[in-house]
């Protein structure tokens, strides 16, 4: 029995992970599993609550499969580790449905991100499915399942995780303390420009390079990258700040000399786009090498993701049943149907003995 803390965090398995997803998180995740008990969600049903589409649930068994190859490839360790299906947790249907009965339609109507989704998905005011309003509701079920001490979150989704501590509060008033209230972790978590300078790295803008992605890949996407577009040749002076190539330099190169020196360089207007861009070629690739290499040797284990998947969700239901156990011992739902239960077997063995008799 461990005495560390728990955290639980995840990703919707939407496709493969790039390098804004390991800048945002999984970075972090690695260095955590170490400190804490880690429970890392493939939350694939939070997918269905703006795409439930057969052909989307048809391609999510592809999705998990990427989205766990990339967490063991980039270092996250299922020995440290619970990495399991959201699915495949039987405890989180029946979890979900106790706390829709502790929160107000207005309350969950009052979070910001939830209208920021659907304008995401193009799903309008009349079209707006109940899944997806009461996502905050699911996601207090997964924080909640495995009774998580902290959730590590950004800035822009604190809102959530408030939902999943005022049920945990409200639930522990109605019946007794069942769960710690979760804590909110936030980090200053960065966003990666895309590399075609928009806000964030993308699948759907089709602007990431990704963990997965080879070395021939990762140099044709640098050098398609945007830079200053106020500088037509290599002896203007150039823009640093905002730069994308200087802002993946800035993340992903550790010779900080060379950084340094090329960007000092291109405010004076002698170093052209080239260097600057084979040079940060030579750095991401030198960063995905030991990414590319763990990822070979997991591939050349046939079946060893899903048995990884498969053993961290048998331990995550094993939690889920225990955590619903004891949230229907508080509520009184389990003496009631032990009553029940015992009177109607008692009912069925007189009927039998007096059909026997008669």
């Amino acid at each position: 029995m461990t005495n560390k803390k728990r955290i639980l965090t995840g990703d919707r398995p939407t496709g493969k992970l790039h390098l804004g997803h390991y800048v945002g998180s999984l970075a972090n995740r690695v260095r955590l599993q170490d400190e804490y008990e880690c429970f890392f969600i493939i939350a694939d049903l939070h997918t269905l609550t703006t795409r439930p589409e057969k052909e989307h649930v048809t391609a999510l068994r592809q999705n998990v499969t990427d989205v766990v190859l990339d967490y063991l490839a980039a270092g996250i360790d299922p020995a440290k580790s619970v990495i399991y299906l959201q699915s495949a947790v039987p405890a989180v249907y029946d979890m979900n449905l106790i706390f829709e009965m502790l929160v107000t339609l207005p309350r969950l109507q009052r979070v910001p991100s939830i209208k920021e989704m659907a304008r995401a998905a193009n799903i309008s005011d009349e079209t707006l499915p109940f899944g997806l309003v009461g996502y905050p509701v699911l996601q207090a079920a997964d924080i909640l399942m495995p009774r998580a001490h902290l959730v590590p979150v950004g800035k822009d989704n604190e809102a959530h995780v408030e939902v999943s501590r005022e049920i945990a509060r409200r639930f522990n008033y109605l019946y007794g303390e069942v769960f710690p209230i979760p804590e909110v972790m936030v980090g200053e978590v960065p966003t990666l420009v895309g590399t075609d300078g928009q806000a964030k790295m993308s699948k759907s803008l089709g602007n990431a390079i990704y963990l997965s992605d080879d070395a021939a890949t990762v140099r044709r996407k640098v050098f398609s990258m945007y830079t200053d577009p106020n500088r037509i040749s290599a002896d203007v002076p150039g823009r640093v700040e905002g730069n994308p190539v200087f802002i993946y330099h800035d993340a992903f190169n550790p010779n900080r000399a060379e950084v340094e020196d090329l960007k000092e360089r291109y405010r004076q207007g002698r170093v052209g786009d080239v260097e600057v861009k084979e040079k940060l070629t030579i750095a991401l690739n030198a960063f995905l090498d030991p990414i590319r290499e763990r990822r070979a040797a997991i591939e050349a284990k046939s079946g060893y993701v899903e048995r990884v998947i498969y053993e961290g969700t048998l331990r995550a239901a094993e939690e889920g049943e225990a955590t619903l156990r004891e949230m229907k011992r508080a509520m009184g739902l389990t003496g009631l149907w032990n009553r029940i239960s015992r009177k109607g077997r008692e009912a069925i063995e007189r009927d039998k003995k007096a059909a026997a008799s008669g």
